[in-house]
């Protein structure tokens, strides 16, 4: 019988017109070209992550979800709608702006079947100097003013601009308008899902040369033009051995924690838990093994696993179902 343990997948690594490649500063063997995302820990029909440690080497996560179930997924650990794990996790980095997007809710109508939609949380790992994003909307912006604005192409007038720098967390509700900017790199937790409609994308060539598809009447369908619940933080100099909560949503809860010698945890029976390793390194130990971890590695960690250690200096984010 196999024995709960933290699960490091092989990322599935896309290319992306405005991907780079700042992921190889995590020692990951990243494929030639722009490299926008690696998926971390999947389980979805673009993209599936495979187990590369222990007894379970080789299996995909859909393999290994079928064949232990709830037992290390926990009671709330598959998604209702499709049975796939509900999550999925991603480094990115954004080499150049992204697209300005919006993704819908889990009850859109236009959703591809059995997909979900997309509430998702960033936490910058690392931007460069007078880094941005786009967050949200300015004040007063309606469909009609949105749609106007599309039309006259000065959409830009319409959104917020935010200067962000490492530690940095923002929450992004299905609905709130937003895109990375040039120059960040940031981890990602979201709702297992790959539908993002795009608004606008500065009239540039995808990486076939031709322009990149855009979704407009979806777009302006999904919007919540009076406010999506939309969250930010700050989270530099929080405390060692204490949980931060960055983001709290019907499906997902983040947490940020500082390692510093040793931290003593448990997983409880109704959700499986990640830990995304920010920076530094160390080992988690758990009754019948160890695990080195360093900055850039994703772990599932089973329902079932119990008491575990985090030891060494690290800064890590913890995720779980709510």
């Amino acid at each position: 019988m196999t024995q709960p343990y933290p699960l490091l997948f092989q990322p599935e690594f896309k290319e992306r017109v405005w991907g780079g490649r700042a992921l190889e500063q995590f020692g990951l063997q990243i494929p030639e070209g722009h490299i926008g995302e690696g998926w971390m820990i999947a389980d979805h029909p673009n993209g599936t992550t495979s187990v590369i440690n222990g007894e379970l080497k080789g299996q995909g996560l859909d393999q290994v979800r079928e064949q232990f179930g709830k037992e290390w997924f926990g009671a709330k650990g598959f998604s209702e709608k499709n049975g796939r794990f509900p999550l999925l996790i991603k480094l990115l980095d954004c080499n150049d702006d992204l697209s300005v997007q919006v993704h819908p809710t889990d009850d859109y109508e236009g959703l591809p079947k059995g997909e979900l939609g997309k509430t998702e949380m960033w936490y910058v790992l690392d931007a460069k100097p007078d880094a941005k994003i786009i967050y949200g909307l300015k004040e007063g912006v309606t469909r009609e003013v949105m749609k106007e604005a599309l039309e006259n192409g000065t959409v830009m007038d319409s959104l917020q601009e935010v200067s962000v720098e490492a530690g940095d967390t923002f929450y992004i509700p299905a609905g709130t308008v937003h895109a990375l900017c040039a120059g960040v790199v940031v981890a990602e937790i979201q709702q297992n899902s790959d539908t993002t409609y795009r608004l606008y994308d500065y009239n540039r060539p995808g990486l076939d040369g031709k322009p990149r598809e855009l979704h407009i009447e979806d777009s302006l369908n999904v919007i919540a033009y009076e406010g999506s619940g939309a969250t930010t933080m700050k989270t530099a100099g929080s405390a060692a051995g204490e949980w931060l909560q960055l983001a709290k949503s019907p499906y997902f809860i983040v947490e940020k924690g500082i390692v510093d010698g040793s931290w003593s945890l448990s997983t409880t029976p109704d959700s499986f838990t990640i830990l995304v390793v920010c920076d530094g390194s160390g080992s988690i130990a758990w009754d019948g093994g160890s695990q080195d971890y360093k900055a850039g590695q994703c772990f599932l960690l089973p329902a079932n696993l119990g008491q575990y250690e985090l030891k060494g200096n690290a800064t890590v984010l913890r995720s779980y179902l709510p």
